[in-house]
């Protein structure tokens, strides 16, 4: 069974369709779920990110993702195929690491469009906030989000926040 409930945020509805969303955007607009899926790709190192093969089938890499500024990032060696992937075609599915696999704090994904940071000051900024810098050439991509969805278990019942650009949050239950 499915219950959904429209949870009200202080900007739902404002987000610039057709225009790029900053990791800062989702804050905006789902102050409540955004420090709940942060927490779930900080609390690992390594992530599963999903992109597009050029003849269009999926592709799952392992990745790190970092919160620099107003941005979610993701960074590859140059020339690896996930950077290719992302730069003909930016669509992209995140998933957090889900650690024990207890789900104690939940399940959290973002898909959106990944743009290549190309900007020299941009990449100084992204290099600069990295612990070491890389040993060689990289590429560094902003994610845009578009869907996030939070799922946790609370009882018997799967609950599952899901924010997507310009809606606000939906939490469905399911028993």
């Amino acid at each position: 069974m499915y219950v959904c409930v429209m949870v009200p945020s202080l900007a739902a509805g404002t987000a610039r369709l057709g225009t790029m969303t900053t990791w800062q955007d989702f804050e905006y607009e789902a102050p409540d779920l955004a420090p709940l899926v942060r927490a779930r790709f900080e609390a690992n190192k390594h992530h599963v990110l999903a992109t597009l093969r050029r003849g269009g089938a999926p592709r799952v890499s392992g990745t790190e993702v970092r919160f620099i500024g107003a941005d979610l990032t993701v960074g590859s060696m140059h020339g690896a195929v996930k950077a290719l992937d992302l730069r003909r075609d930016g669509r992209f599915a995140l998933h957090s690491n889900p650690g024990d696999g207890s789900m104690a704090d939940g399940d959290a994904k973002v898909s959106g469009t990944a743009v290549e940071i190309t900007d020299p000051a941009e990449l100084a900024a992204y290099e600069g906030d990295l612990p070491e810098a890389p040993p060689g050439a990289f590429h560094a991509f902003r994610l845009e989000p578009e869907e996030v969805v939070l799922t946790t278990v609370a009882g018997d019942r799967l609950v599952i926040h899901a924010w997507r650009r310009g809606e606000g949050v939906r939490v469905f239950e399911r028993t």
